[in-house]
C-alpha cells in the first residue's frame, strides 16, 4: 500500500475471523439492538491492526485510520462527509490556518480543547508529534523525500494555543493543507514522552501499538481527544468504541456504542445482512439485482463512491512492446478502442462512472479539467484502426502488424505485432468480465490482447518499477483496480503517480512537461496549475484510462442518519445517528 491517506486499494475485500452478534433480527427485518448501539460490517478479510495515530508501511488500511481518528483527532481534518471534500473543523483540533503572504508559513490556531483526563491540549502536543516524525521519517509511511517533514524547516511555538510552521518554498496553500498539514495528529506529550528522545519514544509507542490484545487496558491508549475510545479490540477483528464522555470538540458521538464486526468473507456479510444483524453493510454491484430484498427489510441501498482514479499502467521499459507503448498515437488508439460507457453501464452495473484522465470524476470539483471531462478518446474502433494504419500498421491474421517502421515509431521493428497482456486482479466476476469486454473491443481494431490472472498483492509485486534489462521487466500491463486503482488525498496531486521517478510510477512514465505541471499544482495558489496537468494527462495517456468503481455498495438499516459517505473511503462514526 502507499504511505499515508493517499494509497493504492488492495482488492475490494480487504480482516480475519467472522464474529457476529449473538442478537438476532425480529420479524420484521430490524435490529435487535437498541438505538444505543450500531453494528457496522467492515469489508471482508480487512481487519483492524494498529491503534497509534501515526501509520507505518504494515499497518496502512483505512480501517485503521478511520478508527485511530475517532479516537485522537487530527489537526486538520480533511474529508468528504459532508458531500463535498474539504476541511471539517468540528473534527479538527485546530480552528484556523493563516498563511503568510508569501505562501511560506503557516500560522495554526488551537480550539480549547482538552485530553480525556483533563489536560489542555497545547502547541507542545503538536511539537511533539513533528518531533517524532522529524527523527523518525523514514519509519513514516507518510514519508516522501523532499515531502513533509523535510519541507518544514521549522516549528515556532507563539503561546499554548498558537504556532508557526514554516516552508522551504512557497506552496499552494490548498495542496498544503489538504495534503501534508491534514496528517498531523496531535498527541498526549504528557503521557506518551516515555523516554531520553524522540527516536527511544517512537520505539516504546510503535512497540506497545503491536501489542493488540492490550489496547483496551493500556493506560497509553486511555488519554484521548477524539469523540469515541476503545471498549474492546480482539486480534480477531472485532472492535467495540463507546463514547468519550470527556470529549469537548465538535463532533458529538449519537450512538454510545459501535460494534465494528470483521468477515472473512463477502457471502458471511450479506448474511449478516439478511438476518438483521448488521445495521450498516454492504454488498457487491452484481448483487445490485437484489436490491429489492434488501429494501425489504429495511434497509437503504447506496453507492459508497470513491475519490480516486481506475487505470491500467503500460510498461514503458517492456522490452518487447516498450518502445510500441512510448508511441502517442498507439496509445491514443488503444484509449479509443475502451468502451467506457458501457463497461461503465453494463458490466459494472451501473456503479461506476467513466474516468478520462488523472482527476477522479466520481464527485464534482474544481480541479477537472474540461478536456479530460469532455473525454478527447470516445469510444470508436474505426478511429483507432485509422491511427495505425495511418502509421504503418496493416491487418496481417487478424492482428495490426509493423509494415512500414519509418512510420510505425523510434524502436519498432517490422513484422512487430500490436500484442500486449495484462496481468489482472483475480477474485472478482466484475474484473473478469471487464477484461473480457476489452479484450473484445481491441480485437476489433486489430489489437491482441491476453488476460493472465493472480491475487492482487501478486499482481502487484510481479509488476514492479524495472528497467529492460531486468528479468521482471517482462510485464506489459497491470490491473490492481477492482475497487478503484489509487484514492487520493483532497487535493489529487500525481507526483507519487505520474512524476517522473514517483514511487507508484509503476510503469515507468516520463513526461518532462508533466512534471513541471505536477510541480505547479503543488506550489501555485491557483487551480489552473492542476486543470493543466489533468488536461496533459487526459491527452497523454500514462496509462489506459478505465471507468472508476463505487468503493462499495452500502446497505445501511432506515432510520439511520446524520452522514454523508466519505469519498475518501474513511468512515465516521461519531456522525452517525438514528433519527427515528
Amino acid at each position: 500500500m502507499s504511505p499515508a491517506r493517499t494509497r493504492l486499494l488492495t482488492g475490494a475485500a480487504l480482516g480475519v475471523g467472522t464474529l457476529l452478534l449473538a442478537a438476532c433480527s425480529g420479524a420484521n427485518g430490524t435490529s435487535s439492538a437498541s438505538k444505543d448501539t450500531i453494528n457496522y460490517a467492515l469489508p471482508a478479510n480487512f481487519t483492524p491492526n494498529w491503534i497509534l495515530p501515526i501509520g507505518t508501511a504494515a499497518h496502512l488500511n483505512t480501517n485503521n485510520i478511520s478508527i485511530a481518528n475517532s479516537l485522537w483527532e487530527p489537526l486538520i481534518a480533511y474529508d468528504g462527509s459532508t458531500g463535498k471534500i474539504g476541511w471539517n473543523k468540528k473534527a479538527s483540533i485546530a480552528t484556523a490556518a493563516d498563511f503568510a503572504a508569501d505562501n511560506k508559513s503557516v500560522r495554526i490556531t488551537l480550539g480549547d480543547r482538552h485530553w480525556s483526563d483533563g489536560k489542555p491540549i497545547t502547541s507542545a502536543d503538536v511539537r511533539f508529534w513533528f518531533d517524532l516524525i522529524k527523527a523518525n521519517k523514514t519509519a513514516w509511511a507518510g514519508y516522501t523525500p523532499g515531502k513533509a517533514p523535510d519541507n518544514w524547516t521549522s516549528f515556532k511555538t507563539e503561546d499554548d494555543r498558537h504556532f508557526t510552521i514554516t516552508f522551504d518554498r512557497a506552496y499552494n496553500p490548498q495542496w498544503m493543507l489538504a495534503n501534508e498539514l491534514n496528517s498531523i495528529t496531535p498527541l498526549p506529550r504528557h503521557a506518551w514522552n516515555k523516554g531520553s528522545g524522540p527516536k527511544e519514544v517512537w520505539t516504546y509507542l510503535n512497540d506497545a501499538a503491536k501489542n493488540i490484545s492490550g489496547y483496551a487496558s493500556n493506560p497509553l491508549w486511555k488519554v484521548i481527544s477524539g469523540p469515541y475510545a476503545v471498549k474492546s479490540f480482539s486480534t480477531a477483528g472485532k472492535v467495540v468504541l463507546t463514547a468519550n464522555k470527556k470529549y469537548d470538540g465538535g463532533e458529538k458521538p449519537g450512538i454510545p456504542t459501535v460494534n465494528l464486526l470483521p468477515f472473512t468473507t463477502a457471502d458471511a456479510e450479506k448474511n449478516a445482512l439478511r438476518s438483521g444483524s448488521v445495521d450498516y453493510g454492504y454488498i457487491e454491484a452484481t448483487d445490485l439485482d437484489q436490491k429489492e430484498s434488501f429494501t425489504a427489510q429495511g434497509y437503504q441501498v447506496k453507492p459508497w463512491s470513491g475519490w480516486a482514479i481506475t487505470y491500467m499502467p503500460y510498461n514503458f521499459n517492456n522490452p518487447s512492446m516498450g518502445a510500441v507503448f512510448k508511441q502517442l498515437y498507439a496509445r491514443q488508439a488503444v484509449q479509443h478502442s475502451i468502451d467506457q460507457q458501457s463497461l461503465a453501464k453494463v458490466v459494472l452495473n451501473g456503479t461506476a462512472v467513466p474516468g478520462y484522465g488523472p482527476i477522479p470524476q466520481g464527485q464534482p470539483s474544481d480541479f477537472l479539467s474540461p478536456v479530460q471531462k469532455d473525454n478527447p478518446y470516445p469510444f470508436s474502433t474505426d478511429t483507432a484502426r485509422s491511427l495505425l494504419t495511418s502509421h504503418g500498421w496493416t491487418e496481417q491474421g487478424g492482428v495490426m502488424t509493423c509494415s512500414e517502421p519509418a512510420k510505425c515509431g523510434a524502436g519498432i521493428a517490422k513484422g512487430t505485432k500490436f500484442e500486449m497482456g495484462v496481468l489482472s486482479q483475480s477474485g472478482s466476476t466484475v474484473t473478469d468480465n471487464m477484461m473480457s469486454a476489452i479484450q473484445s473491443s481491441l480485437a476489433k481494431t486489430g489489437i491482441r490482447f491476453s488476460i493472465k490472472t493472480a491475487p492482487v498483492n501478486s499482481v502487484l509485486s510481479q509488476t514492479p518499477q524495472c528497467t529492460s534489462g531486468q528479468s521482471i521487466c517482462k510485464w506489459q500491463l497491470s490491473f490492481f483496480g477492482t475497487a478503484g486503482s489509487w484514492y487520493f488525498n483532497a487535493f489529487p496531486t500525481g507526483d507519487s503517480l505520474f512524476q517522473t521517478g514517483g514511487g507508484s510510477n509503476f510503469g515507468g512514465y516520463s513526461n518532462p512537461a508533466v512534471d513541471k505541471l505536477i510541480s505547479a499544482s503543488t506550489t501555485s495558489s491557483s487551480n489552473q496549475a492542476i486543470q493543466d496537468y489533468s488536461a496533459a494527462l487526459a491527452k497523454d495517456l500514462p496509462v489506459i484510462w478505465l471507468p472508476e468503481p463505487v468503493y462499495q455498495v452500502s446497505v445501511v438499516r432506515n432510520g439511520l442518519g446524520g452522514f454523508s459517505q466519505d469519498s475518501l473511503a474513511n468512515f465516521h462514526p461519531a456522525q452517525w445517528k438514528w433519527t427515528d
